[in-house]
């Protein structure tokens, strides 16, 4: 496979990556890390949360992190906000559960990067197809995501 979703954005926009495909099917975070020689930190999850009907938003986490829900609720100023479903995950990003990424998206989506993200030279994220990753250095991924992308700490 030469080509995803988001290798075509990421080439539209002239950032360098490198494509990763595993050899079988990935169970773990750990286990991707692992086969992308890297440490679990490394590897970014792309997390959809709802925030009202048809309005939600992804959050880019490093690795194990987990995130603050209460500091995330008083970051939007949201009183509720929950985890999108398999269904809406895939209405929304146009993804699979484990291949979700902040690029070929559908239509724009707010992104939040949380700074554990920061903390690492090179990550990996979804690529759009599951079993393949993106690796990248951390500050092209920023450069990717633009201006409008919001770092936060959660």
């Amino acid at each position: 496979m030469t080509e995803t979703p988001v290798t075509r954005e990421l080439d539209q926009k002239q950032i360098p990556y490198e494509l990763f495909t595993h050899d079988g099917p990935v169970r773990s975070l750990e286990q991707a890390a692992a086969e992308r020689n890297q440490q679990p930190e490394q590897v970014v999850r792309s997390l959809l949360f709802r925030l009202a009907q048809d309005d939600f938003l992804m959050v880019l986490v490093a690795g194990p992190q987990q995130i603050d829900w209460k500091q995330l609720r008083r970051l939007l100023g949201q009183s509720r906000l929950t985890m999108a479903t398999a269904d809406e995950l895939r209405r929304v990003t146009g993804y699979e559960m484990g291949a979700v990424a902040p690029f070929g998206l559908p239509a724009p989506l707010r992104i939040l990067v949380d700074q554990s993200v920061l903390d690492q030279a090179e990550i990996s994220l979804g690529s759009g197809v599951r079993g393949t990753a993106v690796m990248m250095k951390t500050a092209d991924l920023l450069t990717a995501l633009g201006n409008d992308v919001e770092i936060v700490g959660l």
